[in-house]
């Protein structure tokens, strides 16, 4: 975020306007610029980048206006904070779904998992001898 303008805006809006309403008495607008940049005490610099921004509100200069620069940093802010809820939230999951996990083992409950499918697979399928070998092998 920048640092606050030690110029009022409406100080900032009379010199843009000066600028605008002086620039045929110059041979450029960047004459103009000095020219009221000394007569207000504003820095030059200054005072192009609010003739800049004032162009592009107005749709004489292409880019980002006042407002859409506004609307885009509010939207960033909002992206950020909505990726760190998500994370929240993503972890805060992984938490709950393992205590789940432990609270079943304790109980002696079996959802899912290889135990799970050498339970419910028929005595004679082939499939149950080697899901058991693996569970075995594990051990």
């Amino acid at each position: 975020m920048g640092r606050p303008s030690k110029h009022a805006p409406e100080v900032r809006e009379r010199a843009v306007r000066m600028v605008f309403e002086h620039t045929a008495e110059h041979l450029s607008q960047w004459a103009a610029i000095r020219s009221v940049g000394e007569k207000l005490g504003i820095r030059t610099e200054s005072l192009r980048r609010w003739v800049r921004q004032a162009e592009r509100d107005a749709g004489q200069r292409p880019g980002l206006t006042t407002h859409e620069r506004e609307e885009l940093k509010r939207l960033q802010h909002e992206n950020v904070e909505l990726k760190r809820a998500n994370e929240i939230l993503r972890k805060a999951s992984a938490l709950f779904a393992q205590a789940e996990l432990r609270s079943q083992e304790r109980r002696g409950e079996r959802s899912f998992g290889a135990e799970a499918l050498i339970q419910t697979s028929p005595p004679g399928d082939p499939a149950r001898e080697t899901r058991k070998d693996v569970s075995i092998s594990r051990m």
